[in-house]
């Protein structure tokens, strides 16, 4: 698999050699002049890379900025800093930011790409374990341990314990009419006016989390029950 790159670097020579050397080593990288582009592209596309690589001077927004915001969007997106600020408060600042790692110019080619390879390997080994534990659902992810609902966007919800319940058990039996009463047995153990009352509470809530995904529905099928639906 070809690994995408997002390199934020405003020297024009510097950011050539990189980009070329990097594509010679087999990656695709998109290259940006300025904190605010990065910004934008990120925020459009918040899945379109595996890595970033940040430098910390940058016009109109500077990389540490750039950070913050990266994180917020995309938590868990790795990303590096590729700066010619090597004081002790920087390289500290910048890996407090949430940064795999700090690369003082000028630099080796060669150990930049070695440091991106270690960076996708541990972070595959993390989404591995993170995916053993985790469900897909119409473009969103689940994870069962956690309790977390993460979207696309990277946003999170962490669900209650009888949600995630209720969650599972209408994921195993997607895309088929769900029988209210079997929902509230197998869910909540009972069958009365206030669990069903609760039922309805929380697939209004759902609804709200899966608004505006086109692969997720949940329909009212009257006088049965209700059909959760997958693409």
């Amino acid at each position: 698999m070809k690994h995408h790159i997002l390199l934020v670097e405003d020297e024009t020579d510097l950011g050539n050699v990189v980009k070329q050397y990097l594509e010679l080593m087999d990656f695709s990288v998109e290259w940006l002049q300025s904190g605010q582009a990065a910004l934008e592209a990120i925020t459009a596309k918040p899945q379109a890379w595996h890595i970033v690589l940040i430098d910390i001077n940058l016009p109109e927004m500077d990389g540490f900025e750039l950070a913050q915001a990266l994180v917020k969007i995309q938590p868990g997106l790795p990303f590096l800093f590729l700066t010619a600020r090597g004081e002790k408060k920087d390289r500290l600042y910048g890996l407090k930011i949430g940064a795999d790692d700090y690369i003082v110019k000028p630099f080796d080619v060669d150990e930049l790409v070695l440091r991106i390879k270690n960076i996708l390997k541990r972070n595959q080994i993390v989404n591995s374990v993170a995916m053993s534990n985790a469900i897909e659902l119409g473009g969103m992810r689940f994870h069962k341990d956690s309790l977390k609902l993460v979207a696309p966007n990277g946003k999170e919800t962490i669900l209650t314990p009888l949600e995630s319940d209720l969650l599972l058990h209408f994921y195993h039996n997607s895309n088929k009419v769900i029988r209210r009463e079997d929902i509230l047995h197998q869910v909540w153990g009972a069958n009365d006016y206030f669990v069903g009352r609760s039922l309805d509470v929380f697939v209004s809530r759902f609804r709200k989390y899966f608004q505006g995904n086109e692969n997720i529905s949940i329909r009212n099928i009257y006088g049965i029950g209700f059909m959760f639906s997958l693409t």
